[in-house]
């Protein structure tokens, strides 16, 4: 009987170390979100920015990450861990911790509804709004394997984060089309993107915006403009509607979809745009092709 208490004993005063000492976290906050993973990071990222934190969300997969948020004189840190459900839902656990107040949060969350929880909830609360939100303002519809256009075009190359492309996309639609238009170039298509290497983790965006054209001697010789051909090759392909500054949503619809179906891709989107979005109107009217290259 004694060995058993001496066990039982031992046992409790472990367990209460690791509680105190080693346990990551000092509160976790739980929920469902109706989107793929890379869509809830993409929106945590774009959240983040409206808040009072000056650090950017710190990648290390799609399904884990961390964010670092001010809250008064602490600064909290959010890991967030997604389990992908299915096709449009994902677990979502965020692990909070306040570093300068750890120890005295985990004596006291036992026994009390803390300043510390209901700040934490009320936070993910916001963001569940502002998830919500977010997701009616776009859809990506799937259509499957599908053969790439091929197409001579001019092209002006960028790089920026990959929530700015819409915006090099505006300041370049006008003088890329003006220019060929000057020069008596004959278009053949909508106007399109093509990414050159996507990287999450540097948040960084290589990429040509392009206008089909048809070759000719009229071509102007411009330094920011460069030519080349696109060819044909088998790709997936969705439909997104949508803002143009969030249309990578279709670009992890399309690896999920490559991933569920063993189909091996090249991370290399292409997107034709079928508005201008210096007119704006309604964005859920507009209609952008997204194309997944295939590898072959």
């Amino acid at each position: 009987m004694r060995k058993i208490s001496i066990l039982v004993l031992t046992l409790l005063v472990i367990a209460i170390f690791w509680y105190l000492f080693l346990k990551p976290q000092d509160y976790q906050v739980s929920f469902k979100a109706k989107a793929l993973p890379g869509t809830v990071f993409e929106t945590v990222k774009a959240w983040n920015k409206t808040l009072d934190s000056v650090v950017p969300v710190q990648f290390e997969t799609l399904e884990d990450f961390s964010q670092i948020i001010v809250t008064g004189d602490s600064l909290h840190t959010y890991q967030w861990n997604i389990t992908k459900v299915h096709d449009s839902l994902s677990q979502v656990d965020v692990n909070i911790k306040d570093k300068d107040h750890s120890l005295m949060n985990k004596i006291k969350i036992p026994f009390s509804d803390t300043d510390f929880e209901k700040g934490s909830r009320k936070t993910l609360l916001d963001f569940n709004q502002f998830l919500k939100v977010h997701l009616e303002k776009f859809k990506v519809s799937i259509v499957g394997e599908e053969e790439l256009f091929s197409t001579f075009c001019a092209c002006v190359p960028l790089t920026t984060e990959p929530g700015e492309k819409a915006g090099g996309i505006m300041a370049n639609y006008t003088y890329l089309s003006s220019t060929i238009f000057e020069n008596g170039v004959e278009p053949n298509g909508p106007p399109f993107l093509e990414v050159e290497e996507w990287d999450i983790k540097s948040n960084s965006l290589s990429y040509n915006f392009c206008f089909p054209i048809v070759r000719s001697e009229k071509l102007p010789m411009n330094p920011s403009i460069k030519y080349k051909r696109i060819f044909n090759k088998p790709a997936l392909k969705a439909i997104y509607n949508g803002n143009y500054v969030t249309s990578d949503r279709a670009w992890y619809a399309l690896v999920n979809y490559a991933e569920e179906n063993n189909i091996p891709i090249e991370k290399k989107p292409i997107e034709v745009f079928f508005n201008n979005p210096n007119m704006g109107g309604n964005e859920m009217e507009w209609t952008t092709e997204v194309y997944m290259p295939i590898k072959e």
